[in-house]
């Protein structure tokens, strides 16, 4: 007998579901205070279905799109457990709504002159994927191992930075579609 969409899903159910061990989801809880299962006597763990939802779009997250669990995180405090959610059942709509809602609340960008000084390290934000293309890829000179690339010398603008950013998603994702295929 098949249960209602509406209820509860025990973890063993929940790491079926989603192909995942039940040892990660019981670690995700540590990771992600948004993931709240309810507890029962002995410590049984009780999902809902919006908690299934959010694990669905955490572990595409992580697993599909190469994001580290500190991105992540700070996805989830930037946009909330709605977007996670939306990234999980493929929603695009609802991720672009909540990305514009994001935008237009967003403060105006801070001049130039007004921004602190960036270091190598501070190149890769916490919520970018965990693969990071060479300069020389994007066609902008020296690769990352040549050493620093001088002020004016064809850096990428937040805008740009954006776009490159949601189309290296979109080819892991056709990578991740083809990998299923094969």
């Amino acid at each position: 007998m098949e249960k209602s969409p509406d209820a509860f899903r025990t973890i063993s159910e929940v790491a079926e579901d989603l192909d995942l061990p039940q040892h990660v989801l019981r670690f995700w809880e540590t990771r992600f205070a948004q993931i709240k299962p309810m507890k029962r006597g002995g410590g049984r763990r009780y999902y809902r279905p919006q908690d299934v939802e959010l694990i669905k779009g955490i572990r595409h997250m992580l697993y599909d799109q190469g994001y580290t669990i500190k991105g992540v995180q700070k996805l989830l405090r930037e946009h909330g457990v709605q977007f996670a959610v939306a990234v999980g059942n493929g929603d695009l709509a609802a991720i672009e709504g909540i990305a514009q809602r994001k935008q237009a609340e967003a403060p105006p960008p801070l001049t130039a002159a007004a921004q602190p000084p960036r270091h190598h390290e501070d190149e890769m934000l916490v919520g970018e994927p965990k693969i990071k293309p060479s300069r020389r890829f994007f066609g902008l000179g020296k690769a990352d191992d040549e050493g620093p690339v001088p002020p004016g010398s064809g850096k990428l603008s937040r805008d740009n930075r954006a776009l490159l950013q949601e189309a290296l998603f979109d080819l892991l994702e056709c990578k991740r579609l083809l990998d299923q295929v094969r």
